[in-house]
């Protein structure tokens, strides 16, 4: 049973998961690995591309290299959108659909569900789970990603259609 179908009341274990956060300075240049996904999962992120807004969580658009339909960014490296990614090991971990895992928890923003880690560092990654892609959003400067998710919600809706990814 895949332990993402139940939606748990995840704000205040996702504001707990924030708030023992610290900031992580860094450069503004980014750079990331693209992804390589199959056709089909390739042409559901070109779409989640044209459907990506300007602005996420008040910052503006900035793409990292290299340049890609498959990853996009936004403040430099503030927020880094990777899509075609791989499943994530914790995605499976029943420990994180139980609310035990110190450093994980799942949940769903407007419509879309979401695995929602913090790494060492003090950065975040969320990874969209029932969706036919597979897409990783990284925070990394200390910031709430509730709205940085509140703002990716609307195109990964339209762009990802519901189902499991490869």
């Amino acid at each position: 049973m895949n332990s993402f179908r139940h939606r748990l009341a995840v704000l205040p274990a996702f504001a707990a998961l924030l708030s023992v956060a610290g900031c992580s300075p860094a450069g503004d240049d980014a750079s990331v690995a693209v992804p390589r996904p199959d056709a089909k999962v390739a042409e559901h992120c070109r779409n989640l591309d044209d459907a990506l807004p300007d602005v996420v969580d008040g910052e503006k658009r900035d793409d990292p290299e290299p340049a890609s339909e498959l990853t996009a960014g936004w403040g430099g490296v503030a927020i880094i959108l990777r899509c075609g990614v791989d499943r994530p090991p914790k995605m499976t971990d029943p420990r994180v659909a139980s609310g035990h895992d110190p450093k994980a928890v799942a949940g769903g923003v407007e419509g879309v569900d979401w695995l929602m880690e913090r790494e060492d560092g003090g950065s975040h990654r969320f990874t969209t789970a029932l969706r036919e892609a597979y897409v990783e959003v990284r925070v990394s400067d200390g910031r709430d990603g509730t709205g940085v998710l509140v703002d990716l919600a609307p195109a990964v809706k339209k762009a990802i259609p519901e189902g499991i990814a490869p």
